[in-house]
């Protein structure tokens, strides 16, 4: 299928976009999807003709093109309940402001919306992101929590997501949103929940990134078809699963790289995640958008893991047949 393989710079905003880009170039990726984070983009200058044309330049002197940008950090503060310490270390001076806990979703939803100008500037489609939730608290569902405040959590996101997705809807631009534990949308269930709660509307869809469904017991291939018309964007990641009766899936507030971890993120192709599979699903609904490496992985360097990575990816970039295997058998 000839697919572009782009390089997430999420987990890279340490460094400068510049840098990213020379490294990603280097390593044979055809473009990048750009994290509004560090310096690699400001939506807050999505106006300013200069600093657009200086992202495109950049990534044209390093022959790399973007599909995609995301923004996960503001919009996970968008519906998040509480407003704390966490996000005050990665909204940024900005949005975080005062620290008043509805100052800062306004201003995270207000971001979201200059993100959605920000892309279109940029000419690229898909925005990825985070939705923030406020009723992920909830979801042991114990101390037993009523009917009624999960539904006035949907709710909350629907009146909070629906004006950011007007201004989507503006720009011609999609939001992607990735399932992913404390969101909205984090399992099968609650997709289907989160995507009734907004009337299906086309501005939402799904970022596919299997590494989060591996733990919980998701078939991500599955998921590809039952979603079909809502895949708007793919990023790759891997899980590693090790659940052994003291290694649990609920991770037992172990940092990342503990071996008394149940699972976690490793490099793409050192986990559990059936990529071939993945890929042929993707390939059976039409899938034409990038391959993201979303790279991760705290027990090896990244200058080594994300252009093995990438390698892993691309022997799944195989065409679909122009005929079908057993059309000799009617000569």
């Amino acid at each position: 299928m000839a697919r572009n393989y782009t390089l997430f710079t999420g987990q890279w905003a340490d460094l400068p976009f510049e840098k990213v880009a020379e490294l990603a170039a280097g390593w044979g990726y055809d473009g990048l999807e750009i994290a509004v984070s560090g310096d690699h983009l400001d939506a807050w200058r999505w106006d300013d003709d200069a600093y657009i044309q200086d992202r495109l330049d950049i990534l044209a002197r390093n022959g790399l093109k973007v599909w995609a940008i995301s923004n996960h950090l503001k919009g996970q503060a968008v519906c998040d309940d509480p407003i704390d310490f966490r996000h005050r270390d990665i909204v940024g001076p900005r949005v975080w402001g005062d620290g008043d806990p509805q100052g800062v979703r306004e201003r995270a939803a207000e971001e979201m919306k200059l993100t959605a100008r920000l892309a279109q500037r940029l000419g690229v489609k898909t925005v990825v992101g985070f939705t923030g939730s406020s009723i992920w608290q909830y979801v042991a569902m114990f101390p037993p929590v009523p009917a009624e405040v999960i539904d006035a959590g949907y709710r909350d996101f629907a009146d909070r997501w629906n004006p950011i997705l007007d201004v989507f809807d503006e720009c011609g631009v999609r939001f992607a949103h990735e399932i992913h534990p404390s969101e909205i949308a984090y399992d099968y269930w609650s997709t289907v929940r989160a995507l009734e709660a907004i009337g299906r509307r086309e501005a939402f869809g799904i970022n596919w990134d299997p590494s989060h469904m591996m733990w919980q017991d998701i078939d991500p291939v599955s998921l590809i078809w039952d979603f079909k018309d809502r895949i708007y964007h793919v990023d790759c990641k891997d899980t590693k699963l090790r659940i052994t009766g003291r290694n649990t899936r609920l991770g037992s507030h172990l940092p990342w790289g503990d071996p008394r971890r149940g699972w976690d993120f490793v490099s793409a192709g050192r986990g559990d995640v059936p990529w071939e599979a993945s890929f042929r699903a993707l390939n059976a609904i039409g899938y034409d958008g990038p391959i993201s490496v979303e790279w991760e992985d705290a027990g090896m360097d990244r200058l080594r893991g994300a252009p093995e990575a990438l390698a892993f990816l691309r022997q799944f970039d195989f065409t679909r047949p122009e005929v079908s295997f057993d059309s000799a058998f009617k000569q």
